[in-house]
């Protein structure tokens, strides 16, 4: 680990050296599970790249769980510690009864853009159109639905289909059985090529949505909290890093996303790295978006909503009291 001097205010000096192990003390065993290979997994990339992992003392397993449900079941069976994912699947879990809870936020903003054909160019020009999104129920249905209520745009003057996924997605707006869709990166340098157009970059708009949250077992965080703390102290300096550092980003993202065309790369970076929410706070605006996400898909809400009862912050709040995010600034 590198020597905490660096470190310019005295106060940030002594918090890191709470995360520094005592010589002898075996670092922590964790699993910490990813919902898909995309850019906004950059935190979690830069978080092992960097080698904070030993620096924070500990020892992680890092596991791909594709669906929402099956990784917040790991959480509550207690295979897994720590859930990185959006905000619906634990929302959903806690309308349930789960015992889950998220800890923090890495993103707050949809990672899409609303691509179309050629023809239409303004978003008003989207009434009586086709537009293609991964499911019924998903994040990428309400980013559609909150787009168009952006626009003052009837939701029921467009068609919503299920699609499937990213890549069949955009050959179904090749062959014009879409009229529009969202894509992530680098997706959208693909449709920018064929010459469709990018309406909009949701990222940019104003509506909000929780997409890369950390969610753990709430008992965890009770019997568990100072391991809690290492891991939030360590993404945090990881999302950090990784939005001061293009190069750091390239590196990453060449790596994770098999990608050698440096123009998609950096295109990537210039995407995402400016979205991610350092400290790694929610957007409550976004958490009611998500709940309503959730109520929707069939999760039932217990008693009036209340963001306690899906959030826990405290940690977030202790280090940042103690100077944590703004020693990161300053060193």
């Amino acid at each position: 680990m590198k020597r905490l001097s660096r470190f310019v205010s005295g106060l940030a000096v002594i918090v890191c050296f709470m995360f520094s192990p005592t010589p002898g003390t075996p670092a922590e065993n964790i699993v910490v599970a990813y919902s898909g290979v995309s850019g906004f997994q950059g935190p979690l990339w830069a978080f092992a790249e960097l080698g904070l992992f030993p620096k924070y003392n500990l020892n992680p397993e890092i596991v791909l769980i594709s669906g929402g449900t099956q990784s917040m079941q790991a959480l509550l069976s207690g295979s897994i510690q720590f859930a990185l994912a959006s905000a619906t699947p634990p929302i959903s879990i806690r309308f349930q009864g789960g015992n889950v809870v998220i800890v923090a936020a890495a993103l707050n903003k949809f990672p899409y853009s609303l691509v179309a054909q050629k023809e239409i160019d303004h978003p008003s020009k989207l009434t009586g159109k086709k537009i293609g999104i991964v499911n019924f129920g998903g994040s990428n249905e309400l980013a559609v639905v909150l787009a168009l209520k952006e626009w003052g745009i009837p939701r029921q003057s467009v068609t919503l289909l299920r699609s499937g996924d990213t890549a069949g997605r955009l050959i179904a707006l090749s062959n014009r059985a879409l009229d529009a869709t969202l894509l992530s990166m680098p997706y959208t340098i693909e449709a920018k090529k064929l010459g469709f157009n990018v309406l909009a970059h949701m990222g940019d708009m104003q509506t909000s949505f929780p997409m890369t949250v950390v969610a753990v077992n709430r008992s965890f965080l009770e019997k568990k909290r100072p391991v809690v703390k290492q891991f939030l102290a360590g993404y945090s300096e990881a999302i950090y890093r990784l939005m001061q550092s293009k190069e750091l980003g390239n590196r990453i993202y060449r790596k994770y996303l098999k990608q050698e065309d440096a123009r998609i790369l950096e295109a990537t970076y210039e995407d995402i790295a400016g979205k991610f929410s350092f400290p790694p706070r929610i957007n409550q605006e976004g958490l009611r978006n998500a709940a309503e996400l959730a109520a929707k898909g069939g999760a039932t809400a217990r008693g009036d909503f209340n963001i306690h009862q899906f959030v826990d912050e405290t940690v977030i709040d202790e280090l940042e009291r103690e100077g944590f995010f703004e020693g990161l600034r300053k060193k």
